[in-house]
């Protein structure tokens, strides 16, 4: 089931009569045991009852994802997430109250509702309560918290579309809510409120510099240090410490090659993958610092990449972008390395996971 809906604009979006039954029927699909992906503002979540470990089972078998990956829990209230945490600390709450709704998820202890399936076994749970529209009224109209990672195969390009879920994972799923592309674009911002420092897992919309913020008249000066590990493989030993730290994700099946963000070294990168046979892809803003020469333009597939200057709107072309050179059989595909910085961070993040070569063949992955 693919249910279009008019594109739904801010929280007081009010479903007309027909979007109303859609998602109805996908909150009754949840009630049931069954998986929909749904919108979000950041991508795509294949969503399933959080409190139900065989529902939750279905989003692994339809990924194809490693149980020791844990998922974030989706809520539509406070109340909500009362229920699916043991305790809220306050460097916690300052979090909510400046975030939510929105691309944040805290990992908090979890309660005893919900199955270790969710959190591959672990103390902490990944919550947040998104922000759009469509995601919120889902979640009220099923009555439960969602369990929802990015709707694809694991390791894939996460979805900004319901065409990209249906690319990764038609006939594997119950139902698609289809509320047109995803605003931000990059998955959220993960983050453990309970250690001092808080650890960054995961950098997203909300900015490590935004946290840091909130959380100073809290907790003082550098309130927020970035989790790092030198011993991540493919295939872990133990559970994941937190959702979106796996070492090779949001990958395309060509090969990802970052460089530096300037004209002259595109250029060369286009013209020596070009003599090695290679069919090259490039994803090119606008208003990069210098010219890239009309000739070697010629020998890449160019995607129109938003603009240097506003990396918002690079983070919410980043993945249609890549879907679309992987689409046009590519097997490089040229990236400016973006600044650490702001939404850039997230940025880097995720280019630096996809350009991790792979350890699997395409049929594993």
């Amino acid at each position: 089931m693919e249910t279009p809906f008019a594109r739904p604009d801010g929280a007081l979006w009010q479903p007309s009569a027909a979007d109303a039954a859609r998602l109805d029927q996908a909150a009754s699909i949840l009630r049931g045991g069954g998986t929909v992906a749904m919108p979000t503002e950041t991508v795509y979540g294949l969503a399933a009852n959080a409190l139900d470990a065989d529902a939750v089972a279905k989003i692994f078998l339809a990924k194809q994802r490693p149980h020791w990956d844990p998922l974030i829990v989706h809520v539509s209230d406070f109340a909500m997430a009362q229920t699916v945490v043991a305790a809220i600390s306050p460097a916690a709450q300052v979090l909510i109250d400046a975030f939510w709704p929105g691309p944040l998820t805290l990992l908090l202890p979890r309660s005893a509702r919900i199955p270790d399936i969710v959190t591959a076994a672990r103390p902490l749970v990944g919550v947040r309560m998104p922000m759009h529209p469509v995601a919120l009224a889902l979640i009220r109209r099923a009555g439960v918290p969602l369990a929802a990672p990015s709707a694809n195969r694991f390791g894939h390009i996460s979805p900004t579309s319901a065409a990209h879920v249906l690319d990764d994972l038609d006939d594997r799923i119950d139902a698609v809510l289809d509320a047109g592309p995803t605003t931000f674009g990059v998955e959220s911002t993960v983050l453990d409120p309970s250690q001092h420092p808080a650890i960054l897992y995961r950098p997203g919309a909300i900015s490590r510099e935004e946290i840091a913020s909130a959380l100073e008249p809290l907790c003082g000066l550098d309130p927020v240090r970035e989790w790092k590990t030198d011993t991540l493989t493919d295939q872990p030993r133990e559970a994941l410490p937190s959702p979106g730290v796996g070492l090779r994700h949001y990958a395309p099946r060509a090969r990802v090659i970052l460089v530096p963000a300037h004209a002259t070294a595109i250029a060369a990168a286009l013209s020596d993958l070009t003599l090695l046979g290679q069919r090259v892809g490039l994803l090119l803003p606008r208003h990069l610092p210098g010219a890239i020469p009309p000739a070697v333009l010629t020998q890449a597939i160019c995607f129109p990449w938003g603009n240097w200057l506003l990396p918002e709107t690079l983070a919410e072309s980043l993945y249609a972008g890549l879907r679309s050179l992987d689409s046009a059989s590519c097997s490089a595909i040229v990236v400016p390395t973006p600044e650490p910085s702001g939404i850039g961070a997230a940025l880097l993040d995720r280019l630096q996971k996809a350009a991790v070569p792979s350890q699997a063949t395409d049929t594993d992955r």
